[in-house]
């Protein structure tokens, strides 16, 4: 069987190092992987970074598509995954989650007729103003085979009218629904011994385990708009202040490029001057983990780190309106907090008197050979 793997931003390439690993170890006879990275994310310490860390194959086809308005970069895209599944007529595109390179290549391989596996189907923010939200929902109505991570995901496609227990064969018109666990969560299982292994990064840091709160902003909203950057920042400050709390925020580059221009220049000084907050360049995947599994705390508006923060049991406050994870919100492991300022700051203080407690609702970490034996079922 023959797969054509489409990724392009950071979180793709993370999921796709599990699947990747399932192949190796377990149908490398059987399964041929050809991987495209778009470009979409083309920075080293975004992207190829990831490939060397996580023992994914270097990409076979790189489209170097870059940093561009939505339309453009999806029609650039769009093209190059054209030429690309003519020439090798894959028996499956697989897309994960929900971005511009997800959508350009559901778009190409369905007007193709080549069947699309979605990997992270089913969820929804029930928010439409995202681009990923658009995304997301184009990329599950045009596939064949849904691989889902939640049941909550299970019950927003059965609101849409997808049959849940659909029979083969299937095709785009009565696609297979699976429930599989989270692909993230097989990665968490392998890397995080790895991941003490390979980096001292909180001592280099200097702080204390258990005693820091991790920030991650990237989304566009967040970073565009001066008032809500502005909110989230503040918060920061003032949580630190307040309870001597040390913060650790690696920058997204969109982050890193609009954090001087959208904050007056007092806070914008009072945040870089400020002992007790460690603003870093972006991290990688293993880094990352290590700075989950020892923080106190994560504040962020990724729905990649909402989940592992959930993995590493942390409490959790997210800085966007709504969540696409709904469950860590049940669980009571999650609070919704936009970027406001006063509902930041109060939920900060909810964590500190009350600890969630952490059920398992992501899976067994072996969600990437359920998905290859599935397709292989399917072929």
């Amino acid at each position: 069987m023959k797969i054509l793997t489409i990724v392009g931003a950071r979180p793709q390439i993370i999921k796709a190092a599990a699947l990747s690993r399932a192949i190796r170890t377990g149908f490398g006879g059987l399964i041929e992987e050809t991987i495209l990275h778009t470009g979409q994310h083309y920075d080293a310490n975004m992207s190829q970074v990831f490939f060397d860390e996580l023992e994914i194959p270097a990409p076979d086809i790189n489209l170097n598509i870059g940093s561009a308005s939505h339309g453009k970069q999806t029609a650039q895209m769009l093209q190059g995954i054209e030429k690309e599944l003519l020439r090798l007529k894959p028996d499956f595109l697989v897309v994960y989650g929900d971005t511009n390179s997800t959508l350009a290549g559901a778009m190409a391989a369905a007007k193709m007729h080549i069947p699309i596996v979605h990997i992270e189907a089913g969820l929804r923010s029930y928010n439409k103003s995202m681009p990923e939200e658009i995304n997301r929902i184009m990329c599950d109505h045009s596939s064949t085979l849904l691989f889902v991570p939640t049941p909550a995901g299970m019950k927003n496609l059965g609101k849409e009218g997808f049959i849940l227990n659909a029979k083969p064969p299937y095709t785009i018109d009565k696609p297979g629904i699976f429930h599989c666990g989270d692909i993230m969560f097989d990665n968490l299982v392998y890397f995080s011994s790895l991941a003490e292994k390979s980096s001292d990064m909180i001592t280099k840091l200097g702080v204390e385990p258990g005693r820091f709160v991790l920030c991650t902003i990237h989304r566009d909203n967040n970073t565009d708009e001066p008032e809500r950057m502005i909110s989230i920042f503040r918060s920061m400050i003032r949580i630190s202040d307040t309870y001597s709390q040390q913060v650790v925020i690696p920058l997204h580059p969109r982050t890193s490029k609009l954090l001087p221009e959208k904050l007056p220049a007092e806070l914008y000084r009072k945040l870089c001057d400020h002992t007790n907050i460690r603003i870093i360049p972006p991290v990688s995947y293993l880094e990352m983990i290590l700075l989950e599994k020892h923080c106190s705390l994560v504040l962020s508006d990724s729905g990649g780190v909402q989940k592992e923060a959930y993995f590493f049991q942390k409490p959790l406050i997210i800085a966007r309106p709504e969540t696409e994870w709904v469950e860590i919100v049940e669980n009571g492991a999650g609070i919704i907090a936009d970027a406001d300022e006063e509902r930041i700051f109060a939920a900060f203080e909810h964590f500190l008197k009350i600890k969630p407690e952490y059920s398992s609702v992501f899976g067994d970490g072996a969600a990437g050979s359920f998905i290859c034996r599935t397709m292989l079922d399917n072929c």
